[in-house]
């Protein structure tokens, strides 16, 4: 199994639409204006956090959180703000965590399985991406989870890069798929919460 370039990147974007919509070069400015980088990086592809579905866990309605019977009044939804640029982002509070998507919809071939992890310009700042797997076979946005581990609040911006998404491809297909074994999280097209 080994690690993909931005070469193969291009031709699965392309071939079988593994990513879309799909950056084919890491845009670092968009419109004039710098932004965390986006798109086909090296060996990865550094994905966009989506302006909607983005939630904040807060203490206002819940007491807890079952991960078994999640309930979603246990997360509320910031204010989306615009930044001096035109940028947009939420602020994320100081030692909170929360839910957002990807811009990019992701279809995963049999023989190839993904690992999201952080970006550097966020880690540097206070934010923790969480390590999420894209596993074989798995369709969907994906779910980003996030924390500020900062004293201060974060902003997170969206329609920018989030974190990056490296892929390895093995010489044969899996035996079982997630899809073969009817991942729950299988063609999640928004903010998808906690399931068992």
């Amino acid at each position: 199994m080994t690690i993909k370039s931005d070469l193969w990147l291009r031709q699965m974007a392309a071939e079988h639409e593994m990513i879309t919509p799909f950056l084919p070069e890491l845009l670092r400015e968009v419109n004039g204006n710098k932004i965390i980088s986006a798109g086909a990086s090296s060996y990865g592809y550094d994905m966009r956090l989506a302006d909607d579905g983005f939630r904040v866990f807060s203490s206002i309605h819940c007491s807890e959180i079952d991960p078994k019977h999640f309930d979603e009044h246990s997360l509320i939804e910031p204010e989306l703000k615009t930044a001096a640029d035109g940028a947009k982002y939420y602020l994320l509070p100081p030692h909170h965590y929360g839910l957002g998507v990807t811009v990019e919809t992701f279809k995963m071939p049999r023989n190839v399985t993904g690992v999201a992890v952080g970006k550097s310009t966020y880690a540097r700042a206070g934010l923790l991406v969480n390590t999420t797997p894209l596993e074989a076979g798995w369709t969907g946005r994906l779910v980003v989870e996030i924390a500020n581990l900062a004293n201060l609040p974060l902003r997170v911006y969206v329609n920018e890069g989030i974190g990056q998404i490296l892929f390895f491809e093995s010489d044969e297909d899996c035996a079982v798929s997630y899809s073969d074994r009817g991942g729950k999280y299988q063609g999640q097209t928004g903010l998808t919460y906690a399931k068992v």
